[in-house]
Parts: C-alpha cells; sequence; structure tokens
C-alpha cells in the first residue's frame, strides 16, 4: 500500500467516533499503511474525488442528526449538483456507531453509506452498524468488522515488504466548526447559587454570566459549551505517577503529516496540557488498554492490559473500569510500573481531548444555566464526581474574579413563531432550564399559550423557580402542572400528569397545532412521557394503539414532536 493512503474520517459528538477513528488509523499503522485521521469538517471535502480509499466513522445524534463536525461535509455531499459517477475512483467503508435502543439508530451512517453509492464509489463491504445494546456493546460489531475490512482492503491493496512503520498519527483539532468554538468568550461568573434546599441530596446550581461585549446571540433552545477543567488534585497525582514536572514546557513537533492541536499553545507545559486538554477523568474506552499494553514491559501487567484489549475480555473489563466507572486516572494507579515508564510523547495518544460540555441556557437576557452536581457512590471507596458540573460548583465569585470561556450553539429545540400556536413542554428536573428560557421569550413576545409539566421530589427542597412559576401563572402568562414524587406514597411523575391532562393536551394538539417539547434525563422519562401522550391519543382521539403511534410520528417529522435529552 505504499502508493495508497488510507484516510479515515470521523463525525463525532462526544469523542467516541473519534476514539474509533483514530485506533483504525492505529492498526493501519501496524499494517505499515500511510494513514490520515481528521474530524469531517476539518477535511477540504472538494478533494474527495481524488481519495482512493476511505473509511467513514460516523456517529448519530438528536433527531437523526449528524454531529457537529460533520455537518459542512454533509451538506456539501447530498448537494443535488454532485454528478452521479463524481466518485467512481473511490473504495470506501462506513462505521456507524448507535444504540438501537433510539429511532434513529445509525442513521447518519445507513444515509451516507446510501449518498456514497449514488455517487459512483465503490462499497468494500456492507455498513457496519455498531449498538451499544449488542452483548458485547459495539466491539460485538466493530471487531469482526474491522476484521473484514483489513482482509478486503490488504486484498486490494497488498503490503509491499519493507516499509517502516509510521510512528505517529495525525491528531486534527476538534475546533473545526463556528469560530466561536475556536475562540471562546470569557465570561465573568456573576453568581453562582444553590437552587435545592441544603438537606436535599441533590446540589443543583443556577449560574449567572455577564455576556456584556460578547456579541453572543442566541434564541431559547440554544446551547451554552464550555470546556471545564481537571481538578488540582487529579492534576498533581497524575504529575507523581507519571514522574512529571507540571512546570516543564514541550514543543509538539508534527510528524508524517500530523496536525499539533490547535487548542494547545507553543511551547506548551505539562500542568497546561494535564489541566485543560487530556479527558484523565474520564472512564477509559478499550483503545486506552491497548496503547498501554503495547507501551508495557512488566509481564504481568503487559498480559492484564492485552486482555482487556480483546472481545473476550470485555466483560471483565465491563466490571473492572465501566460497572465501578473508575477513571483513566485510576487505571494509571493500578498499573504502576507501565504508568512509570510512560513519556509525554505517548500522552495524546492515550488521552482524548476534554470535550465541550452542554449546558441549557435559561434566560433570554443574561445567560444563565442550570447545572445539576454529579456526584454517586460505586463499589469504588472514592465517590464519582462529574467533571464539567463539579468545576462549575467550585468556582466561586464571591470569593476572587472567576472568568468562564465559553460560546453558544444552535439546539435542536426550534419553539413556534406564530403567536398563537401552544408550546407545550415536558421538562422535569434540570430538564426546565430550556423551557424557563422559551417561556420567558414568548411571553415577551406576547405567546402565552405555554403549558409546563415539571417534576422533581419534593416541593419544599428541588422545585427550581418556584417563585418565577407562580407568577407567571398569576399574570396569566402560563399553566403549569407540577409532579412531585417524593411528597406522598406512591411516587407521581410528569408522565402521570400528562395522563390527568388528557382532554386539555388533546384540544392544543388536535385543534390548535399544539407543539409538544420533552427535555431532561434520558433514561425513563421520555419514553414513559411518550406512552402517556400515545393513551392521551387513544382515550381522547378513539383511535388504535397502532394509530397513536403512527399519530406520534407524523408529529415528529412535522416537528411538532421535539425532544432534548441526555444521559
Amino acid at each position: 500500500m505504499s502508493t495508497h493512503t488510507l484516510l479515515v474520517l470521523y463525525g463525532s459528538q462526544t469523542g467516541t467516533a473519534q476514539d474509533m477513528a483514530e485506533r483504525i488509523g492505529r492498526q493501519a499503522q501496524r499494517r505499515r499503511t500511510e494513514v490520515r485521521v481528521q474530524s469531517l469538517d476539518s477535511y477540504n471535502v472538494a478533494n474527495l474525488i481524488s481519495e482512493t480509499l476511505v473509511v467513514f466513522v460516523c456517529a448519530t445524534t438528536g433527531q437523526g442528526d449528524p454531529p457537529d463536525n460533520m455537518k459542512n461535509f454533509w451538506r456539501f455531499v447530498f448537494r443535488k449538483s454532485l454528478p452521479t459517477g463524481s466518485l467512481c475512483r473511490l473504495d470506501y467503508a462506513v462505521l456507524g456507531l448507535g444504540d438501537s435502543s433510539y429511532p434513529k439508530f445509525n442513521f447518519v451512517a445507513k444515509k451516507l453509506h446510501k449518498r456514497l453509492m449514488q455517487l459512483g464509489a465503490n462499497a468494500l463491504l456492507p455498513v457496519g452498524l455498531a449498538d451499544d445494546q449488542h452483548d458485547l456493546g459495539p466491539d460485538g460489531v466493530t471487531d469482526p468488522w474491522l476484521i473484514s475490512f483489513w482482509q478486503k482492503t490488504v486484498s486490494l491493496y497488498p503490503m509491499p515488504p519493507g516499509l517502516s512503520p509510521l510512528l505517529q498519527k495525525s491528531h486534527p483539532p476538534d475546533d473545526q466548526g463556528p469560530p466561536s468554538a475556536a475562540r471562546p468568550f470569557p465570561a465573568q461568573m456573576v453568581s453562582n447559587q444553590r437552587v435545592t434546599d441544603l438537606s436535599h441530596f441533590q446540589d443543583v446550581r443556577l449560574i449567572d454570566f455577564d455576556i456584556t461585549g460578547s456579541n453572543i446571540q442566541y434564541n431559547a433552545g440554544d446551547v451554552v459549551m464550555m470546556r471545564p477543567c481537571n481538578s488540582p488534585e487529579d492534576v498533581e497525582q497524575f504529575c507523581q505517577l507519571l514522574r512529571l514536572d507540571p512546570d516543564s514546557y514541550f514543543i509538539l513537533n508534527p510528524a508524517d503529516g500530523a496536525v499539533v492541536p490547535a487548542r494547545l499553545p507553543q511551547p506548551c507545559s505539562v500542568r497546561y496540557l494535564v489541566e485543560q486538554y487530556l479527558d484523565i477523568a474520564a472512564v477509559p474506552r478499550r483503545s486506552f488498554f491497548e496503547v498501554l499494553a503495547t507501551l508495557a514491559t512488566n509481564e504481568l501487567e503487559r498480559e492484564k492490559l492485552a486482555e482487556f484489549s480483546t472481545a473476550q475480555g470485555q466483560d471483565d473489563l465491563h466490571s473492572y473500569c465501566n460497572r465501578p466507572r473508575r477513571t483513566a486516572l485510576e487505571v494509571l494507579a493500578d498499573f504502576p510500573h507501565t504508568t512509570a515508564e510512560l513519556s509525554v510523547n505517548y500522552l495524546l495518544d492515550l488521552f482524548p481531548e476534554i470535550q465541550p460540555h452542554l449546558n441549557l441556557s435559561a434566560h433570554p437576557n443574561r445567560l444563565q444555566i442550570l447545572v445539576a452536581v454529579v456526584r454517586y457512590k460505586t463499589r469504588l471507596q472514592k465517590p464519582r464526581r462529574g467533571l464539567c458540573s463539579s468545576w462549575l460548583a467550585s468556582l466561586d465569585p464571591t470569593q476572587s474574579d472567576v472568568s468562564v470561556s465559553l460560546w453558544v450553539k444552535k439546539g435542536s429545540l426550534k419553539f413556534p413563531q406564530d403567536l398563537d400556536t401552544p408550546a407545550i413542554m415536558v421538562g422535569p428536573g434540570t430538564g426546565v432550564a430550556p423551557f424557563r428560557a422559551a417561556i420567558q421569550e414568548r411571553i415577551a413576545q406576547g405567546k402565552r399559550a405555554n403549558v409546563l409539566f415539571f417534576g422533581c421530589r419534593s416541593e419544599t427542597k428541588d422545585f427550581y423557580c418556584q417563585s418565577e412559576w407562580e407568577e407567571k401563572v398569576q399574570a396569566g402568562h402560563m399553566t403549569l402542572f407540577t409532579a412531585f414524587s417524593r411528597d406522598q406514597e406512591d411516587k407521581i411523575y410528569v408522565q402521570h400528569r400528562v395522563k390527568e391532562q388528557a382532554k386539555l393536551l388533546w384540544d392544543l394538539i388536535a385543534n390548535k397545532n399544539a407543539v409538544f417539547y420533552i427535555a431532561g434525563n434520558s433514561k425513563q422519562m421520555p419514553t414513559g412521557v411518550c406512552d402517556a401522550l400515545k393513551e392521551v391519543f387513544q382515550q381522547e382521539g378513539g383511535v388504535t394503539e397502532i394509530q397513536a403511534q403512527e399519530m406520534l410520528e407524523a408529529m415528529e417529522k412535522a416537528g411538532r414532536f421535539q425532544s432534548e435529552t441526555w444521559s
């Protein structure tokens, strides 16, 4: 394959597809194949016509949408003006990463595969549809798919003898989207207020930012993005384990076509790299153990790392790492011989970049976010903490000036422009944040057909923005239904309130063209609310269960049913 270059292009929202793309890049290097790994939007798509071998690794987001870092590519490749045979030179393969519990399972990968064939490209093998719900997780699909891919590729492009392996793959910058991501605004934190009772187990913060002079413009449903930092304690422990001086500096030299990450200064301190770039507090993926295994010289540690890298070892890896939510930093502490041998040269191979975290904006005039501080126990002694929420909670603007670099991107929720179209919003917990922004914006526009279903545990402990809702109800600007799950013997959730309001909801949806929204935790709530809504259709509309499902699907297709959920 000396005369051919493998190009691996990825569309990634949370980093999973990027991780898989880089894994394919490492496999190519071991096969002495020249390889480039890039995000789809950092690649000049006009060059695709001259490529010969490309692997596309794609995630699917939201309602079957492409990830942010492939949206420009997506628009280009679906242009109707592209000639039918324009990609006739291209051999390609598409690997999708998805979750079959979602209705638009691997929609982006399937659609891209079909489009590339329409443009004359030659598919080396069927589209790979990795599934988080598989017994072996996504590896149950990706492992055999990659074996087939390499068998096919090597038969088409035989490997010439005597070619030295490439030592470093490309590390493309992840900030190839809107300019605001590459140049975030340093917003001054004005307040960081706990909005749950001190006796309540959950610490939830309402955080206020001053964005004067930022030129940030946003609408209800848009989201605030920010990159958190690792804690000082984790940074210190990391440097001790690897015997690194945090105050020493290094220069990244690009090799073999690699790209230096745009966010890293040159020269860069070890402290900056570990604190602001490397995601050392995340639960590591299988690729982390693959890289460590290749570097290990201690026999016992190497055997265990190699076992965790195999498909057969995934149950053990899940028990060791995923189930207790063990972090990459804690794994390094468990493999001290291997860790002590690591140098700065390997860190970008081992650790993904800290991903921007999404916080839903909650105010139309001043930028506010509502954040639940993630903290929970597993069988490990040390409590698990959410990186972004814990970092934000630790910032205290009453003690010193606090600045947080942030930017805003378009969210998936779109609210009706028409003055009389009702908006029905179901937002339990912090899911109420985008609806707080929407209701404030709609009231300012003279839109009063606002119906909110809010749920929490207790009216006295975690009823966010209670006085604000009560004022708006009193003024006739909205209708509010609440579900306090622990304030009575039988647990009452928002889906119960939806069913109770069947007559009202049917009238709004069937006769007044209302739009129905869900925001919040993606575990059981969205399914419960959807089931309740279908029961409303059956009860008030006199339709069958199948017809109720078809009605919901038709609403979704028309943009009259929208959801923004997160895990």
